[in-house]
C-alpha cells in the first residue's frame, strides 16, 4: 500500500511565448490524459477511487525496484524511468508543470528545434529519476515531470553558459538564475515538509545542462 507521495514540482523560468509547438502539446496531452482519468476517478466521476493508488503502484518511480521489490510487471523497473514522469500528484500538481512547459518550451525550440526539445525531455527523464534513485528514499513512490521540465531549464541555461563564455561575456546572470532555481527547491522542500523530490530535480538539470553543453553545444543555423 502507498502511505505517502513524494512531490516533485518546479518553478518557472522565464520564456518567450512563440506558440505552441505541435511537439509541446503532444507533451502536454500525454501528461493530461492519466491526470483528467484519475482525476475523474478520484471525484466519483467515473471508475474508482483506487486507480491512482493502482497506476502509482504501475507507473510512479520507486527506488525499492531496483533493489530487491518485486515488480508488477516485467519491464517495470525499466518503464518506471519515463512513466513517472506522464503521473502526477493531482490536478494543482499537473497545471503548473505543464504552464512551466509552455514557459520554457518557446525559446528552446527556437535554438534547436521541436525534435531536439522532446530528445531533451525525454533523456533528462532518466536523468532525474536516477538521481532520485541514488540520493531518494526507497519507500517513497516519485511522479511528476520536473525531472524534465529541469532538464529543459538546465539546458537552456548551459547553452547561456557557453554563449557567454565563448563570447567573454559576464556569467553572473546564469550563476543568478541557479542560485534562485536552488532558493526555490529548498523554500518548496521546506514547505512540502520534505516531500519535494529536489533528487529529481537535480538530476534533470544536470541531464539537461550537460546535454547542451555536450553534443549540442553549437546554435542552429
Amino acid at each position: 500500500m502507498i502511505d505517502r507521495f513524494r512531490d516533485d514540482s518546479s518553478g518557472r523560468l522565464p520564456g518567450r511565448r512563440l506558440g505552441v509547438h505541435a511537439a509541446v502539446l503532444a507533451i502536454i496531452l500525454a501528461s493530461a490524459l492519466p491526470e483528467v482519468i484519475l482525476w475523474g476517478a478520484d471525484t466519483g466521476l467515473w471508475g474508482s477511487v483506487r486507480w491512482r493508488l493502482i497506476a502509482y503502484e504501475y507507473g510512479a518511480f520507486w527506488g525499492g525496484l531496483l533493489a530487491n521489490w518485486q515488480p508488477n510487471y516485467r519491464l517495470q523497473p525499466l518503464a518506471m524511468f519515463f512513466s513517472y514522469g506522464f503521473l502526477h500528484a493531482g490536478p494543482v500538481h499537473f497545471t503548473v508543470n505543464m504552464i512551466t512547459l509552455l514557459s520554457l518550451a518557446p525559446p528552446i525550440i527556437a535554438r534547436v528545434g521541436a525534435r531536439r526539445l522532446v530528445l531533451l525531455y525525454a533523456l533528462s527523464l532518466p536523468g532525474g529519476a536516477a538521481v532520485f534513485a541514488a540520493l531518494g528514499p526507497v519507500a517513497a513512490p516519485m511522479v511528476g515531470a520536473s525531472g524534465a521540465l529541469f532538464g529543459l531549464a538546465g539546458g537552456y541555461l548551459g547553452w547561456e553558459w557557453s554563449d557567454r563564455r565563448a563570447a567573454r561575456r559576464p556569467l553572473w546572470p546564469v550563476l543568478r538564475v541557479l542560485a534562485l532555481l536552488a532558493a526555490l527547491n529548498l523554500v518548496l522542500w521546506w514547505a512540502m515538509s520534505g516531500a519535494l523530490a529536489w533528487q529529481t530535480h537535480l538530476g534533470g538539470f544536470v541531464a539537461g545542462w550537460a546535454m547542451a553543453t555536450g553534443p549540442w553545444r553549437r546554435r542552429r543555423g
